[in-house]
């Protein structure tokens, strides 16, 4: 870690023109609140989204502009180091992130959102498209004659030897109104009217001569094919060879009520509305079905779920039986007949047509195969399928069932270079691992451990996997590469804080991003098969730079209900001996499943350096990575199915009991804070925990899980009118009676993710119930995410003040109970 930090000051020495305009450093000293919550432009700039040029000789990447959200693109020659910021005329000229032809001959990209292609010897570009629309998802036919690119749903194919481009099909909703044919009424009208009967002819003629034509010239544009009463069109996946289309539908948003939020503070004066989202359990996701459209014989046949291993299974069999047994027993009955399981599941498609399509839609590069991941509504399963285009039918290649959840994470799959090989992620060991699977063959694991892989990578040669991984230890990430038929994990590089990497074009070269815990995202090239990094960037502030962090030291927690090591970071003063009878802190971070405890630059900086400030002020801090956050399998993440709050807290009491034993800590002078999910463990540990904590600081908190939204929350606790059980043992506001040590709740009134409403209706319980020592903080123009310096200062302000007044001073009864 130190060689880290004083390689990245070596650099920023070696390349001061990045920064020129960067006031001298400050000498180090005491922190100050106003310094910390500062805007963060004061620590520098992280290197974001790096991308390989055409040639493979440059990379791209953006940085964050100072006192503005606008990001700035340089580019910079990987071998010399040379960097250089892109003005306006530069930057038309630049590169954007390029896909290849099969031979390597030519590449396509997409600047400011229109298309290009270029000649990969030569460097000759050609301007595809000049649209006032965004064009996506640039990519080259099987057969390299043709591009093909969307825009929004609708795929167009430019013929590169023509220069010329069309939609390479014109798909519509409905029945075909000129197939239509006359009812009854129609045709009595058509026997009586010799003229009806002529115009009908006429019309009959010109249609059957217009489709003669358009089939035997090519350069006319596409008849359009009717696909039918199916709903809406959520997406469309081309096939590599222009020969297929697969169209996701769904049924129209059946609606339920969306609760608004109020903005008071406006430019108009006036105070006004916002709709946010809906409730868990009052508008679950809209069913999706599949649709194979053949292009060249202008048919769809529908793609039917039903073939899917354990789809007709219902796997909350025993929760449906009880809830429906309890309402018809307190004599409701109708709300109990919409709890019935329907005969086949209902599934999604993981897919994003808004950002380029295809997230859960594989072809081959031959256009041969396709491979389509389907997950069910109720969270239970994930399925991998291939279609049978001979009859127009799924085939089912992989089933992951999971009694809880299936993961947001470790989705990753495709196919091998081969066209007939499926590659896939799963975690049906309980970590993520890597599985390869032939057409109608069985899977093998390609790697095998107790550890995480992610960010999956098959180089264009097709011989290696690169991928992340957390192999060594939970909290380092490198990446690795091990070969496309199985083998050793090979360790690429030794950052142990490795947040991405970007393959060269022809392979030989990575290009790493890479961060510690106060470095801030920067980038390096090596060779890809390993070797010695080139650091290419150094993006740090000497302000920031130059001050003495305390380095968190990383330990492990052994937990008293047999769930392992709970892994955390641990800040106090270089004289260990000098933490005994300190107070202590315990930050819970957000987001639930999420790792805090790595060697990575973390999302939660400037709670970083509070931690340090608090350690200044006579703290020591614990920061856990509890049971349900990311890097640790799946029981890890499942520990908390259908009791959120409970696991964790016993992991957070274990980390208090820690700071006790090992470092000598005052039990009575131990504070707890965090946001989001951190917010809501906050409450349950003063809640359900009382005594335990002297005070804790609860920002944007869920108090009541029925009121958050479903994509998370139904995963983890099913729908609440299916196991309402699970949502009292889950939501604060149950336990809002236990409430005795101080609490600060602290909420952006615009929250659109965690609504105000939930801290709002805690406040009014503890009203009800005449609790002593709490407190509410309201920001009127923040959302979930604080952006305001000024608030984040208030926010940390009134923490600090909390803690100094509450976690300082050595309990006695009477402050404990409040009085």
């Amino acid at each position: 870690m130190r060689r880290m930090l004083l390689a990245a000051l070596a650099a920023l020495a070696a390349s001061p023109a990045l920064f020129a305009d960067t006031p001298a450093a400050t000498p180090t000293g005491t922190l100050d609140l106003e310094t910390i919550m500062a805007s963060p432009d004061w620590i520098g700039a992280a290197v974001e989204a790096p991308y390989w040029s055409v040639d493979g000789r440059s990379l791209y990447y953006s940085l964050k502009r100072d006192g503005s959200k606008l990001r700035d693109r340089y580019r910079i020659d990987a071998a010399s180091g040379r960097s250089e910021k892109l003005g306006p005329e530069a930057l038309a000229q630049a590169d954007g992130p390029a896909v290849f032809d099969r031979q390597h001959k030519q590449a396509a990209f997409v600047l400011h959102g229109d298309v290009f292609l270029v000649e990969a010897g030569t460097g000759k570009r050609v301007q595809v498209t000049r649209t006032p629309e965004t064009e996506t998802s640039p990519r080259f036919s099987s057969d390299g004659r043709s591009l093909q690119y969307r825009q929004g749903k609708q795929w167009f194919v430019y013929d590169i030897a023509a220069g010329v481009a069309s939609p390479a099909a014109v798909l519509n909703v409905g029945e075909d109104p000129r197939g239509k044919q006359p009812d009854a009424l129609g045709r009595d009208q058509l026997r009586l009217f010799k003229a009806l009967r002529a115009a009908k002819a006429d019309k009959d003629a010109a249609r059957a001569n217009e489709e003669t034509l358009a089939a035997a010239d090519p350069g006319r544009a596409p008849r359009p094919i009717w696909l039918g009463d199916v709903g809406e069109l959520v997406d469309a996946e081309l096939s590599p060879d222009g020969r297929w289309m697969l169209v996701v539908t769904q049924p129209k948003d059946a609606g339920g009520k969306t609760p608004e939020l109020t903005h008071y503070v406006t430019e108009s004066g006036y105070a006004e509305q916002q709709s946010t989202r809906t409730y868990v359990g009052r508008r679950d996701p809209v069913p999706q079905s599949l649709l194979l459209v053949d292009l060249r014989a202008r048919k769809s046949y529908p793609l039917d779920a039903g073939v899917l291993p354990g789809i007709k299974d219902d796997p909350l069999k025993e929760l449906r039986a009880r809830a429906i047994a309890d309402l018809n027993k307190a004599g409701r009955s109708d709300e109990a007949k919409a709890l019935k399981a329907p005969e086949q599941r209902a599934v999604r498609i993981i897919s994003d047509a808004d950002d380029g399509g295809g997230g859960g839609i594989a072809w081959s590069d031959d256009g041969g195969n396709l491979a389509i991941q389907l997950r069910a509504i109720d969270n239970k399963d994930r399925w991998i399928a291939s279609v049978d285009f001979d009859t127009h039918a799924l085939v089912n290649q992989h089933r992951l069932t999971d009694r809880a959840w299936i993961n947001w994470n470790f989705n990753d799959f495709g196919w091998l270079k081969d066209g007939r090989t499926l590659w896939y992620l799963s975690e049906e060991t309980g970590y993520s691992q890597l599985y390869a699977k032939s057409l109608g063959g069985k899977a093998h694991a390609l790697t095998s451990g107790r550890f995480e892989l992610s960010h999956s990578v098959l180089s264009e040669d097709g011989q290696w996997f690169y991928l992340r991984s957390n192999q060594v230890a939970p909290y380092s990430y490198d990446v690795y590469r091990v070969p496309a038929q199985g083998g050793t994990l090979a360790r690429l590089t030794q950052y142990q804080g490795t947040d991405d990497f970007v393959l060269s074009p022809d392979g030989r070269q990575l290009a790493v991003l890479h961060s510690a815990p106060y470095v801030l995202p920067q980038l390096a090239v090596q060779d890809s098969a390993g070797g010695t990094p080139r650091e290419l960037t150094q993006t740090m502030k000497p302000a920031f730079a130059q001050r003495a962090w305390i380095a968190p030291k990383i330990v492990g927690v052994a937990s008293s209900h047999g769930a392992g090591t709970i892994w955390a970071k641990y800040y106090g003063p270089a004289d260990e001996a000098a933490a005994a009878s300190k107070p202590a802190v315990i930050f819970v971070h957000g987001a639930g499943y999420l790792q805090n405890v790595t060697l990575s630059w973390s999302n939660y900086f400037r709670e970083q350096m509070f931690h340090n400030l608090l350690v200044q002020e006579g703290y020591v801090v614990l920061d856990m990575d509890y049971r349900a956050s990311e890097g640790y399998g799946r029981d890890w993440r499942d520990a908390i199915y259908r009791q959120m709050g409970h696991p964790e807290l016993e992991d957070l009491l274990d980390g208090k009991a820690w700071l006790v034993k090992e470092h000598g800590v005052d039990p009575r002078r131990v504070g707890i804070y965090g946001g989001s999910y951190g917010g809501f463990m906050t409450l349950m540990a003063l809640l359900r925990a009382p005594g335990e904590f002297a005070a804790g600081a609860a920002l944007r908190p869920v108090s009541d899980w029925s009121s958050y939204n479903h994509e998370y929350t139904s995963n983890i606790l099913n729908d609440p009118q299916l196991d309402p059980e699970a949502y009292t043992a889950s939501s604060p506001i149950e336990y809002a009676d236990k409430l005795q040590d101080a609490l600060l709740i602290q909420h952006g009134l615009v929250d659109d993710n965690v609504l105000a409403s939930d801290s709002i209706r805690l406040y009014q319980r503890f009203i009800e119930l005449h609790k002593r020592n709490f407190w509410m903080s309201l920001y009127p123009m923040e959302r979930h995410g604080f952006v305001q310096p000024d608030s984040w200062y208030d926010e940390y302000r009134r923490i600090d003040e909390l803690f100094d007044a509450y976690v300082k001073p050595v309990r006695t009864q009477e402050t404990a109970a409040g009085r």
